[in-house]
C-alpha cells in the first residue's frame, strides 16, 4: 500500500473514531517508516496518539513508547499526552500504581475528564465497585451533561441487580438525550426487571411511536422492523402479565398510572408482532421463527 493510501485510510479511521488496531499499527508502522510525520501537519501529534494506542492494542509497546516519548518532546505537560502516559502504564504496571498516578493529576487538575475515566475504568476492572460507584458519582456531579458516565453508572447497578438505582441512572440519560430509542428502551427494560411494569408499558410505547414508521403512514400499514419489534415484545410481555394479575398494574416505584385497555394492548402486541414475522406487509419477509413467536402470542 502507498503512504498517501495509508495515510487517507488512517485519517478515516480517526474521523470515524474506528478501533481497528491491527489495520491501524500496520499502516502507522509504515507511515514511520518512510517518514510520512513530516507530510501530516499538525495532524501527526493526533496519528502519533491513534498509533500508541493501536500499538498497545496489539501488544508492541516498543513503537507506542516510540511514539509516547515523541509526543511528550513536543507537548510536555499536556494533559492529553498526561492520560495516553497513563494509558501504557495500565498495559504493564500494576493497578495501584497507574491509580497513584492518576490521583496524583487529578490532584494538580481536578477539571481533567478523561483522567479521572480512566481512573473509574482501572477501579471497575479491579472489581473495587462500591469505590468504583463513589467515584463516579463524584465525576457525574461535576460532569452531568456525560451521557456515557450515566450509562456506565446505570451498567454498573444492574450488575448489581440493584435495577432501581439503574433506572435512576437512566433517567438522567433520557433528560440529556431524549430523542434516542435506544435509551428509551433500555430504559424500559430496566424499569420491567425492577417490576414496574406501568412505566415499562409507557416506555416500551414511547420507543414505538418514535421508531414505528414515518408521519405519513399509519400504524395499519406499517411493518415494524428492528428496535420497534423489541418494544412490542416488551408491550407484550408486560401486558400478558398484567391481564394474569391485575395488582402488576398498581405497582409502580415511579407512581406511573396504571396503563389503560390493557387487553387491547395485549391484542395490538400480538398483531403488531404477527405482522413483523409474516410475509404480509409492505417490507416484510417471512423472518426466522416466525412458528415459535405466533405459537407464543397466542398462549394464555
Amino acid at each position: 500500500m502507498s503512504l498517501q493510501s495509508a495515510l487517507r485510510r488512517l485519517a478515516t479511521y480517526r474521523s470515524q473514531n474506528t478501533r481497528a488496531s491491527q489495520d491501524i499499527f500496520e499502516k502507522g508502522t509504515l507511515v514511520l517508516h518512510k517518514n510520512g510525520l513530516k507530510k501530516m501537519g499538525d495532524d501527526s501529534w493526533s496519528f502519533l496518539e491513534q498509533l500508541i494506542l493501536a500499538s498497545i492494542d496489539v501488544g508492541r509497546l516498543d513503537v507506542a513508547d516510540q511514539c509516547l516519548r515523541l509526543l511528550s518532546d513536543r507537548f510536555p505537560g499536556s494533559p492529553r499526552v498526561d492520560c495516553v502516559t497513563g494509558i501504557r502504564m495500565e498495559a504493564t504496571e500494576p493497578p495501584e500504581i497507574a491509580l497513584k498516578y492518576y490521583a496524583e493529576l487529578l490532584e494538580a487538575d481536578s477539571s481533567n475528564a478523561a483522567i479521572w475515566k480512566r481512573r473509574i475504568s482501572i477501579l471497575r476492572r479491579t472489581g473495587k465497585v462500591d469505590k468504583t460507584v463513589n467515584e463516579l458519582s463524584q465525576y457525574l456531579d461535576t460532569f452531568y451533561t456525560d451521557v456515557e458516565g450515566w450509562l456506565e453508572l446505570a451498567d454498573i447497578y444492574a450488575t448489581c441487580n440493584q435495577y432501581e438505582y439503574s433506572l435512576q441512572a437512566l433517567m438522567h440519560v433520557l433528560l440529556l438525550a431524549p430523542q434516542n430509542p435506544f435509551y428509551v428502551l433500555q430504559a424500559a427494560e430496566t424499569a420491567y426487571t425492577a417490576g414496574d411494569l406501568p412505566l415499562s408499558v409507557k416506555m416500551f410505547l414511547t420507543v414505538v411511536d418514535m421508531t414505528d414508521g414515518d408521519d405519513s403512514e399509519s400504524l395499519v400499514e406499517s411493518t415494524p422492523l428492528g428496535i420497534t419489534v423489541r418494544a412490542w415484545y416488551g408491550v407484550k410481555v408486560c401486558a400478558k402479565r398484567i391481564v394474569r394479575d391485575s395488582r402488576l398494574a398498581t405497582i409502580s416505584s415511579s407512581t406511573t398510572p396504571p396503563p389503560k385497555h390493557v387487553e387491547r394492548l395485549d391484542e395490538l402486541a400480538t398483531e403488531r408482532l404477527r405482522v413483523a414475522y409474516s410475509s404480509s406487509g409492505q417490507k416484510g419477509e417471512i423472518a426466522k421463527g416466525r412458528e415459535e413467536v405466533f405459537a407464543w402470542v397466542a398462549a394464555p
